[in-house]
């Protein structure tokens, strides 16, 4: 990241960076220090998901920092907030419920209760942090019209749907990971096999070699109208 955002926001005129980062700390959550590695690259906002409370350090960063997001529809009470306004953007960090084996609020109850007091004329993303590519879409289509863009994560794999939906809005299931090529959704190959081959637990660190960044380049017209998204992917490095 820090070799290639500064690249890419040159390159591009990229207005926004957005970067999901729940699993920056060597492959799992988020610390304040690598929080702070993300914004010095040039990421504007830094968007959570699962893991984001895997560091008890982090609890007081998420209320104090803004820009970086957990998932709006944790239950009440949880550190941090899901919404982050930066200039005419808004992004919106949701959570799916089906395989996450959490118990999280609705999201698709949750997206309503938020585009009811979003003002009309600011873009707005919404990174929806799922396993399931079925519910991906269907937020996807839910938020036809109302979003600028719905772009999940998660998987950790790139998808090849990258969309414009019908009523304007910019759509991917999956934009992927920034991480080694030679891995296993970026953890050290040969510690997976063996989790996999023995099904006992292990500890799996994040793999090392040659990189990648994968990512979505998304244009739009007006708050409710992209006029493109195409997949924005660079390595190795």
């Amino acid at each position: 990241m820090r070799r290639w955002v500064p690249r890419l926001r040159q390159e591009l005129g990229l207005d926004y960076v957005v970067a999901n980062g729940e699993n920056a700390a060597g492959g799992r959550g988020i610390t304040p220090s690598t929080a702070d590695e993300i914004f010095a690259a040039g990421v504007d906002v830094i968007s959570g998901g699962n893991h984001m409370f895997q560091h008890r350090d982090v609890y007081t960063y998420l209320d104090e920092t803004p820009g970086i997001l957990r998932p709006h529809n944790y239950p009440p009470g949880a550190p941090g907030q899901g919404i982050a306004r930066i200039g005419d953007l808004v992004v919106i960090n949701l959570i799916g419920r089906a395989f996450m084996g959490g118990d999280f609020d609705d999201p698709f109850r949750a997206a309503d209760a938020i585009f009811e007091k979003i003002p009309d004329d600011v873009f707005t993303l919404v990174d929806f942090h799922a396993e399931a590519t079925s519910e991906k879409q269907a937020l996807g289509w839910y938020l036809d019209g109302r979003a600028t863009a719905v772009v999940g994560t998660h998987t950790h794999v790139p998808t090849a749907d990258s969309r414009l939906l019908p009523k304007g809005t910019a759509f991917c299931t999956d934009a992927g990971m920034c991480g080694a090529i030679d891995s296993i959704i970026g953890d050290d190959v040969e510690s997976v096999l063996e989790r996999f081959r023995t099904q006992r637990p292990n500890r799996l660190p994040a793999a090392e070699g040659p990189s990648a960044i994968n990512g979505l380049l998304i244009e739009a017209s007006g708050p409710h109208t992209a006029t493109s998204i195409i997949r924005c992917d660079r390595g190795a490095s």
